[in-house]
């Protein structure tokens, strides 16, 4: 714990912050929202009949983010990663080890498309990759 008396909190906020708008965007009509609401069934009207679900959803991601910044700070320091290189890297291997692993075979379980999986794991794979990175060079 003696790493935490040395964290930089700004970069804590600042990947917290960035792993939201990157999910807003991932999610958003301009990128994937379209494929993703096929998938798992939603239609646009019902969407919009939702604002109190959407509300709820955007600070539960953005309490979530912190969480996931938060645990990915203690992998990048335990690792030693110092570059951004290195930071993505251990970002990749939490990605593959806590998203895409359990993920993929709950997919082939439930029974949905591969699509879904790699619109919701490929958020991941970008956030974790990018945000390991920053953590790396900024900590």
């Amino acid at each position: 714990m003696h790493h935490l008396h040395h964290f930089n909190f700004a970069a804590l906020g600042v990947a917290t912050a960035f792993l939201w708008i990157l999910g807003a965007a991932w999610y958003s009509p301009a990128l994937f929202a379209k494929p993703w609401m096929s998938y798992v069934g939603l239609t646009r009207e019902q969407t919009a009949n939702k604002k109190r679900t959407m509300l709820a959803g955007m600070l539960s991601s953005l309490a979530m983010d912190f969480v996931a910044s938060f645990m990915l700070f203690h992998f990048i320091v335990w690792s030693g990663a110092d570059s951004f290189g290195h930071g993505a890297f251990v970002g990749f291997i939490a990605w593959l080890g806590f998203v895409a692993a359990p993920q993929f075979p709950q997919g082939i379980y439930e029974g949905r498309p591969a699509g879904l999986f790699w619109i919701n794991a490929g958020y991941w794979l970008v956030g974790l990759a990018l945000v390991g990175g920053l953590l790396a060079v900024w900590q």
